[in-house]
């Protein structure tokens, strides 16, 4: 048995447990519960404190854990990164009330940074030579310049909109992060053998995100160059129609240059596109 850590509420919980579902791993989303079994697979779930994760996965609680790698690097434990999970991104960045004028990163020599993350911002100053004061909040790090507490503040940027509500200017990205899978270095064999099948699943789960599974009809002569358009997986697939003269191809798209690559299409002749959704592709 597989032993996973998960983060117990928020955003990060709810992209994990839709990974697992994903992957067609059936585990009870009580909240109620600190340890639940999956009914069709050899996992169990542990949910934790975000912050307890990392810890948890160096001590050999849990075998693995999902948390924001943000906090993986914070925390400094003895584990390892098994692999990225593309959900969950944000950075760490330095912010100043928007009225200053920033003049670089020596601004902030002898300054008050207000943050949640002494750690990594310590290890940044360290080293750009910068002296700064440190002052370790556990929320609500954004009004710590507002009300006087802090010159700065050091905190996890999304969409940025909580910076622009407190009056707050990006100036310096110290990190990007996003979900990352952890491990225990000293797992045994049979657990290995059940995290390679857990990350089979995902990636095959992981490579089908943001991709269309795409079906056209063609004319004969325009084959060739319908192909040199389609940026496939290897190479589209091609089948004869009742007519002669066209032909049905099938392939993947990646959804960010759907509308680009369904243009030229056209263009070039194909009708009758039939859009689909893929739930996971393995390659």
């Amino acid at each position: 048995m597989l032993r996973i850590a998960v983060q117990s509420k928020g955003r990060l919980y709810e992209d994990t447990m839709n990974l697992l579902k994903e992957a067609d791993i059936k585990v009870s989303e009580s909240k109620r519960t600190l340890l639940v079994q999956s009914t069709n697979f050899p996992l169990e779930v542990l949910f934790l404190r975000d912050d307890d994760i990392p810890q948890s996965v160096a001590s050999g609680v849990a075998d693995i854990g999902v948390v924001g790698e943000n906090e993986f690097e914070e925390r400094q434990e003895d584990a390892h990164i098994i692999r990225p999970l593309g959900f969950s991104k944000c950075r760490l960045s330095l912010a100043i009330p928007k009225t200053i004028d920033y003049t670089g990163i020596s601004w902030f020599n002898g300054k008050k940074i207000a943050t949640s993350y002494p750690g990594i911002l310590r290890r940044f100053m360290n080293k750009n030579n910068i002296q700064a004061d440190i002052h370790v909040i556990t929320g609500s790090v954004e009004i710590s310049p507002g009300i006087g507490l802090a010159d700065a503040i050091f905190d996890i940027v999304s969409s940025g909109s909580t910076l622009i509500h407190n009056n707050l200017k990006e100036v310096e990205v110290v990190m990007k992060s996003e979900a990352v899978l952890i491990g225990n270095w000293k797992m045994d064999d049979e657990k290995r053998k059940i995290l390679n099948e857990l990350l089979f699943r995902f990636e095959a789960v992981q490579i089908a995100r943001d991709k269309k599974y795409v079906m056209m009809n063609a004319p004969k002569d325009k084959v060739a160059d319908i192909i040199k358009v389609l940026p496939g997986i290897k190479s589209p697939t091609i089948i004869p129609l009742s007519d002669p003269e066209w032909c049905a191809i099938h392939t993947v798209l990646d959804e960010a240059r759907f509308w680009e690559i369904i243009g030229k299409l056209k263009e070039l002749g194909a009708q009758g596109i039939l859009v689909s959704p893929i739930e996971k592709m393995i390659l």
